[in-house]
């Protein structure tokens, strides 16, 4: 490790208001790595019921809300797809497929569809890049909306549940645009999956601090 630059201590940790009366600064940071460290990404084809609650919803929505966000401009938008909506996605899967591989069987195309019928809670996750901000460019926009990601899959796990990402091909359909009626300057760039764990795989090795820090 890079011998580090020191500095005189100014000040002690300070626990947030929010929190317990009973519950001390380390308490709450040693909480919070072992949340930061312990998710994971679960794949769809292992949440299964339950599902969070209305009220859990609210406050994962809540916990994007508390995201980074140069000017206010929430540059996200939800869209939860309920289970009786779940046959519309299904069939962008499908048509989304066979636009591009005209040649893909049966079983492709319905394996296509069952992929929007997997978690308990799924939600289309937009960023929001238009109209232009001179002081606040796109690439900014995009670190507050995957600073939002993180808040709701943190929360989601502090819940119990698992949560993953989800992505592909068919995000740049028409028939995507078309079904969440997307303006301009909006892009679908992932559905985020929240259920129970059925499964977990082991925890990958992740880099060391020093793979991708260096000091100037």
């Amino acid at each position: 490790m890079p011998q580090l630059p020191t500095a005189p201590q100014t000040h002690s940790a300070a626990v947030p208001d929010c929190a317990p009366a009973t519950v001390t600064a380390e308490e709450l940071c040693d909480v919070a790595q072992a949340l930061i460290h312990s998710r994971q990404n679960i794949s769809p084809k292992r949440l299964a019921a339950p599902g969070p609650t209305p009220i859990q919803l609210e406050q994962l929505l809540a916990a994007a809300a508390a995201a980074p966000d140069h000017g206010q401009l929430h540059p996200w938008r939800f869209v939860i797809i309920p289970l009786d909506k779940r046959a519309l996605l299904g069939e962008v899967f499908a048509q989304a497929l066979i636009e591009r591989d005209a040649d893909a069987t049966p079983e492709q195309i319905a394996s296509a569809r069952e992929k929007a019928h997997r978690a308990p809670l799924l939600l289309l996750a937009v960023a929001q890049l238009g109209p232009a901000e001179p002081d606040i460019p796109a690439l900014e926009r995009m670190v507050s909306f995957g600073c939002a990601l993180q808040n709701m899959l943190l929360s989601a796990h502090a819940m119990g549940f698992g949560a993953g990402l989800t992505s592909g091909q068919a995000m740049r359909s028409g028939h995507m645009q078309k079904l969440f009626t997307l303006a301009a300057g909006e892009h679908p760039v992932c559905f985020i999956n929240i259920g129970t764990a059925s499964k977990r795989k082991l925890q990958q090795a992740r880099p060391g601090p020093w793979e991708f820090t260096s000091i100037l």
